[in-house]
């Protein structure tokens, strides 16, 4: 008899913490609210990213990542929120949860799917 162990890694966001940060809001309030990123980036203003992957193990077989979300906060250039994305992998392209539309090609797609990519390889999070 095979266990299979299922381990979440990065960071978890609920539903009220995405309330307390709208549109408009300042970084101070997403830094409270949401805490450090796990990752920044830069693509016509500053963009938090919130990373977490799901995993799961069956007994000394490699671990399988079995989902992963990427929370996206982008910011203008006051420093306010200018736009939110909850990006995971749905049938093997990224796509925007909270948009509901799959991003067309560009420098934030191709960032997101080597960040995505990448972390199917390896876990950025540890064991």
């Amino acid at each position: 008899m095979s266990v299979t162990e299922t381990r979440q890694h990065g960071y978890q966001f609920s539903q009220q913490q995405l309330e307390q940060v709208p549109i408009g809001a300042s970084k101070d309030q997403v830094d409270f609210v949401l805490g450090t990123p796990s990752t920044t980036g830069t693509f016509d203003g500053e963009v938090y990213y919130y990373i977490s992957q799901q995993v799961k193990q069956t007994a000394f077989l490699r671990p399988r990542v079995t989902d992963q979300q990427v929370l996206a906060v982008y910011f203008d250039k006051d420093e306010r929120v200018t736009r939110i994305a909850n990006y995971g992998l749905q049938d093997g392209r990224v796509f925007d949860f909270i948009s509901r539309k799959t991003p067309t090609t560009g420098s934030e797609l191709t960032f997101l799917e080597q960040l995505l990519r990448a972390s199917r390889m390896s876990n950025p999070f540890g064991s």
